[in-house]
């Protein structure tokens, strides 16, 4: 975390010690009651139920990646100077990281590595989170508040407070449309069901019909089907010639 903290704003400050995606006390016995959004004016984590009180206040989205907080690159640089700071793409959009990440190994090798924490990064970035980049600057003794935007509105994404999205890596099973009796198409239908469906039908009627064939011929036809059956499973005897004149 930082050193100084004198020099950040009330609210860049409060954003970067938050704990998010913690249960909301106020709406505890709510669904989907996790902190993941963050109020700018009042310098807190909410929820969505909360949200609905701070809709004229400057709200910021907080996602999740890698299991660390994240925020969209979109809306960090309406927030401060992102110059250098490594994005990361997740759902086809790219975020930056808050804090930086704990390592479990030291990074190896000469390449390119946080000024910070010393993570391994791309090139040319310099820092791996805003955190990083905040701690940079104070170090070597820069004024925050030329990195500080002035942001008078912040809104949540239209596409809802979820923001789902398929990734690259989703694969949606075909589908399939069929027609009903009545001449209607039916769509959604997965392919491999109608598929099973269809093997079953057949070797259930298939089954039936050789159930019903038996039953049928057995009650009307005995003396006959028991002739067949002898006739199909008599051995053959001995063949006969026939006379030479």
């Amino acid at each position: 975390m930082l050193d100084d903290n004198s020099q950040l704003p009330q609210w860049l400050l409060a954003l970067l010690t938050e704990k998010f995606f913690n249960a909301c006390i106020i709406h505890e016995d709510a669904k989907k009651n996790e902190k993941n959004i963050f109020c700018l004016d009042c310098c807190e984590g909410i929820c969505t139920h909360c949200s609905k009180i701070h809709h004229s206040h400057r709200l910021l989205q907080i996602r999740r990646y890698v299991y660390h907080d994240v925020i969209r690159l979109g809306d960090a640089e309406k927030l401060m100077d992102c110059a250098y700071v490594q994005s990361y793409t997740t759902n086809s959009a790219k975020v930056v990281f808050l804090n930086q990440r704990p390592q479990t190994r030291p990074s190896r090798g000469s390449g390119n590595i946080c000024t910070t924490c010393d993570r391994a990064l791309q090139d040319p970035y310099l820092f791996c989170s805003l955190s990083c980049k905040l701690q940079h600057i104070l170090r070597i003794g820069g004024k925050i508040s030329k990195y500080i935007r002035n942001c008078e509105f912040l809104a949540l994404p239209e596409t809802g407070f979820d923001d789902v999205q398929m990734t690259p890596n989703s694969v949606l099973e075909p589908s399939c449309s069929i027609m009903t009796e009545s001449g209607s198409s039916s769509g959604g239908v997965d392919c491999r069901t109608l598929t099973c469906t269809a093997t079953t039908e057949i070797v259930k009627k298939k089954r039936s019909n050789l159930s019903g064939f038996g039953s049928a011929c057995r009650p009307g036809c005995g003396p006959v089907l028991e002739i067949a059956e002898t006739m199909m499973n008599r051995r053959k005897g001995t063949p006969h010639r026939s006379p030479l004149y």
